[in-house]
């Protein structure tokens, strides 16, 4: 499927334009629209690539730019000053700005004419936990978070003191939550803390934790050795699972499934 691509710039309170960099299909009809968060670096060339690849399967993807109260839209560099710049700014932002960006981001997709009125989120790294915080939003309806950072150590935003894991009864969505068994920005601690919350607040969500995986190893890039395409096209079909499922399929709400399981083989 051919694609298109463009951008919109949105005022903020918070400060500075959002730039969302869109991609959809070239011949547009009413379509499902994503919102994909991008990693600390921004809307980067493997950002830009996840996009266009869930573009093709006919979805309307949309990814902000998260740091423009102090940038550009430019991204920043997979290396060391880039990195660096990332984590910095990603604990100078307020998480009302973070959720500012989020709320603008599906007001947007909303108002497309294109719009069939059901929209989800992705993203990975701290994308993955923006991904999340979009999920607080009632107006989502599924999110797929790749190896989120922070929100097991509450450490997102300024202050490093986020409320994402005591807001976890907020999501009325349905989620993916991936992490790689080799992530050391997320431990096992961290992983189980996560699960046992989402449990917790009866929050409906799949969990899959890939053996080798080390963070960040959807990102199709080899700065850092750490991409595994066969991995990461796997979960993509997960991610296509969902969204086809809970975007695309007017299947209306779910009935059953929450009752006694029957205990037979």
């Amino acid at each position: 499927m051919l694609i298109q691509e463009s951008h919109q710039d949105v005022s903020t309170q918070a400060g500075g334009e959002m730039r969302m960099q869109k991609a959809t299909e070239a011949c547009v009809a009413q379509n499902e629209q994503l919102q994909a968060d991008g990693a600390i670096s921004k809307v980067t060339g493997p950002v830009a690539r996840f996009c266009r690849q869930i573009a093709s399967h006919g979805f309307i993807c949309a990814a902000p730019s998260s740091y423009h109260e102090f940038t550009g839209p430019e991204p920043l560099n997979y290396d060391g000053p880039g990195t660096d710049k990332g984590n910095e700014w990603k604990i100078a932002k307020k998480i009302s700005a973070y959720d500012e960006d989020s709320t603008l981001s599906i007001d947007a997709l909303l108002a497309l004419p294109t719009c069939n009125g059901r929209v989800g989120a992705t993203g990975m790294c701290l994308g993955g936990h923006l991904a999340y915080r979009c999920a607080l939003d009632k107006r989502i309806s599924a999110a797929v978070c790749y190896f989120a950072t922070d929100i097991h150590s509450h450490t997102l935003g300024e202050g490093k003191r986020d409320d994402s894991l005591e807001r976890a009864k907020d999501i009325k969505g349905e989620l993916v939550m991936i992490f790689g068994k080799r992530d050391n920005h997320v431990p096992p601690e961290g992983r189980d803390l996560i699960r046992k919350t989402l449990h917790e607040a009866g929050v409906t969500f799949s969990f899959y934790e890939v053996a080798w995986a080390q963070h960040a190893f959807i990102r199709d890039e080899l700065s850092k050795g750490r991409y595994d395409p066969a991995i990461a096209g796997i979960c993509f079909e997960m991610l296509l699972e969902l969204f086809n499922r809970t975007l695309r399929s007017d299947l209306g709400s779910r009935v059953g499934g929450g009752g006694k399981v029957e205990d037979i083989c």
